[in-house]
């Protein structure tokens, strides 16, 4: 594997030739040291330790809605008004399922994010089905057009719903892979181009600018999740895209915390968040699982605090696993429940899978 060191701090470059098997081409931009706990020597999250939020649901959170219908397969859509009312993007925007989108940017670039297409990576989709864990109702396809014309392919995490190594071999060498730090390693050996950022690190793909940002999130990739000798060594990220004058935010997995208003004091105004709005509920460690994901009241305070223009959220659907939810679509119910309720600044469009902005 040959590894590029780029510090901008230093102006200096580094090249790190490693041996091993691995044909990968791996460069690393860490314009400014990322966040490490100085006790456990593992990467950490911005706003680490006990949190606060603005607002919880505790009422009629789960409402029946008319604009969700589900049929007796259980295949849910939203049929409620997909229109935007003000607001308009030069970003296109198709939504494939769970944390995947195709991004086509104003000035032509593709870039698709957290792609797995059917199940994770064995043995974690035999021990999922044993465990009696909900299967996609819907399979995501990565067809042939849509690798030919993918220029970067970004990945937020290892977590096995959003990184699928049998995925990468069929998307094969031809785009560029952008990762958050040592996520390079899980890669299987395909001769690829990988670029590793750190926060507030950037790399430009054709006439675009994409820059790694903070999530508040976890990173593990073992048979056994959550043991302590894999947590964290592997950093995690979210990615804002910049092209011609617009920006587009894709928030990965995360909590809320206070580093969406710091991402909007270095950045401004977002013109599209990609923000997630699922599996925040567990009735064994609820306010764990909240600690790393959003609920749809979460993802609403978090769209204020980027002062999104355009709002989609994600998460829920037929192309999910309902992990730690109650049913494919009641992430969807809460969230237009509270939207209502509370409201947002942001023009909020939903999305079933395969629809486009």
């Amino acid at each position: 594997m040959f590894r590029t060191l780029v510090s901008v701090n230093t102006l200096a470059l580094l090249t790190l030739v490693l041996t091993g098997c691995s044909s990968n081409s791996v460069t690393i931009i860490e314009e400014q040291p990322q966040l490490i706990n100085k006790e456990t020597g593992r990467f950490q999250n911005m706003d680490a330790g006990e949190k606060s939020y603005p607002l919880t649901c505790k009422q009629d959170c789960y409402k029946p809605r008319s604009d969700i219908q589900c049929d007796g397969n259980d295949i849910c859509q939203y049929i409620g008004n997909k229109k935007l009312a003000s607001q308009t993007t030069d970003f296109s925007v198709n939504w494939l399922g769970h944390a995947a989108f195709v991004i086509k940017t104003p000035t032509g670039e593709r870039f698709l994010t957290d792609p797995v297409f059917n199940d994770f990576d064995w043995p974690i989709n035999w021990l999922f089905s044993l465990d009696g864990g909900e299967q996609r109702e819907m399979n995501v396809e990565a067809t042939p057009e849509l690798i030919a014309v993918t220029d970067a392919v970004l990945y937020s995490h290892l977590h096995y719903d959003h990184f699928n190594k049998s995925d990468i071999e069929t998307i094969g060498r031809k785009p560029e892979y952008l990762v958050p730090l040592n996520v390079a390693d899980h890669f299987p050996s395909i001769g690829a181009n990988i670029t590793e950022l750190g926060w507030f690190s950037s790399k430009k793909i054709g006439d675009s600018l994409v820059t790694a940002v903070p999530a508040h999130h976890f990173s593990s990739r073992t048979f056994v999740p959550f043991i302590y000798e894999d947590n964290n060594k592997d950093s995690w990220s979210a990615w804002l895209i910049e092209s011609k004058g617009e920006t587009l935010f894709f928030a990965g997995d995360t909590g809320y915390s206070e580093h969406f208003k710091a991402i909007s004091e270095r950045y401004g105004d977002i013109d599209v968040c990609l923000l997630p709005i699922a599996s925040y509920y567990s009735e064994e460690s609820p306010e764990w699982y909240r600690y790393v994901h959003m609920t749809p009241e979460d993802a609403l305070a978090a769209a204020d605090d980027l002062n999104c223009k355009i709002f989609i959220p994600w998460g829920y659907g037929n192309a999910s696993w309902g992990m730690g939810d109650l049913s494919s679509h009641s992430p969807l119910t809460r969230f237009l429940n509270m939207a209502e309720k509370i409201g947002t600044s942001a023009e909020i469009v939903i999305l079933n899978e395969g629809e486009s902005l």
